[in-house]
C-alpha cells in the first residue's frame, strides 16, 4: 500500500498538532512537513513534493487560496485540500477556481478529513457533503427562482490579491515590496491598480472589503482608523519570493 506524503499548513500551532495526531495514527499517511502560511507552503511543497497539501483557508501572509494557486502552478503533482471554517458558496467557488482538489469544513474534519486525504491523493475530488447541500440551496434561491442575485466580485490578479491581503493586515507599501521581493514603485503601482479596480480608495475600505470576502479574518485586520502596522508576529520578516 502506497504511503500518502502530506504537507500540513495552518498558522495555529495547536491546530497543526491536533491534525498531525489525527493523521499520524493512520499507517498509510505520513506528514512530511509543516508550514504556517501560504508562502512557506509553496516553498515546502517545491522542496518536499508531497502528494497532498492540506491548507487552512485563512492565514496571514497570503491565505490558502493564493497558496493553492502557486502550488497548482509550481507543483502540479501535489493535490491541494482546503480546510475551512467558511461554508458559503462564495468561498467554495473561490477555492475551486484556485485549483483545489477538495474542500473540508472544519466542523466535520474529524469525520471527513481522512477520507478526503485518501480521495484526493488517488486523483479524485472531495467536498464536504453539507457544503454541497448548502451550495445547492443557494443556487435554488438564485434569480431563476425569485431569490436575491449574488453579485460577483471583480476578478483580481494573483499579485493584486496578495497586495490586498497585506494591506488589510496592516503592512505599508515598503513592507509589501520587501515581502513580495519587488520594488517600492512596483508595489505602489499594484496598490493604485487595485484601488482603481475595486473603486475603493482608502485603506480602511480595502480592509473591510478583504474581511467581507474572507481574504483575511477580522481578528487579523487592524482596527481602522488609527491602526499602525501588522497584528501578527510575522511582521517585518521576509519570505521566499512567489514570483
Amino acid at each position: 500500500m502506497k504511503t500518502i506524503r502530506l504537507l500540513l499548513v495552518d498558522d495555529h500551532a495547536i491546530v497543526r498538532a491536533g491534525l498531525r495526531a489525527l493523521l499520524a495514527a493512520e499507517s498509510d499517511i505520513q506528514v512530511v512537513g509543516e508550514a504556517e502560511n501560504g508562502q512557506q507552503a509553496v516553498e515546502a511543497a517545491q522542496r518536499l513534493r508531497p502528494d497532498v497539501v492540506l491548507l487552512d483557508f485563512a492565514m496571514p501572509l497570503f491565505n490558502g487560496l493564493e497558496g493553492a494557486r502557486h502550488i497548482a502552478r509550481k507543483v502540479p503533482s501535489a493535490k491541494v485540500l482546503i480546510l475551512s471554517g467558511y461554508s458559503d458558496a462564495q468561498h467554495l467557488l473561490q477555492a475551486v477556481d484556485a485549483g483545489v482538489a477538495g474542500y473540508v469544513m472544519k466542523e466535520f474534519a474529524a469525520e471527513q478529513l481522512l477520507e478526503a486525504v485518501r480521495e484526493t491523493a488517488n486523483g479524485g475530488a472531495y467536498f464536504s457533503p453539507p457544503l454541497l447541500n448548502h451550495l445547492l440551496k443557494e443556487w435554488r434561491q438564485g434569480p431563476c427562482s425569485g431569490g436575491a442575485a449574488t453579485s460577483k466580485p471583480p476578478t483580481l490578479f494573483s499579485r493584486h490579491a496578495e497586495v490586498l491581503q497585506l494591506i488589510a493586515e496592516g503592512y505599508c507599501t515598503k513592507q509589501i515590496a520587501a515581502l513580495l521581493f519587488i520594488g517600492v514603485k512596483t508595489a505602489e503601482h499594484h496598490r493604485h491598480a487595485l484601488m482603481k479596480k475595486l473603486n475603493l480608495h482608502k485603506v480602511a475600505n480595502l480592509t473591510r472589503y478583504a474581511v467581507s470576502r474572507g481574504i483575511v479574518e477580522s481578528n487579523r485586520a487592524p482596527n481602522w482608523p488609527g491602526a499602525s502596522g501588522p497584528r501578527h508576529p510575522q511582521a517585518g520578516k521576509q519570505h521566499p519570493s512567489m514570483m
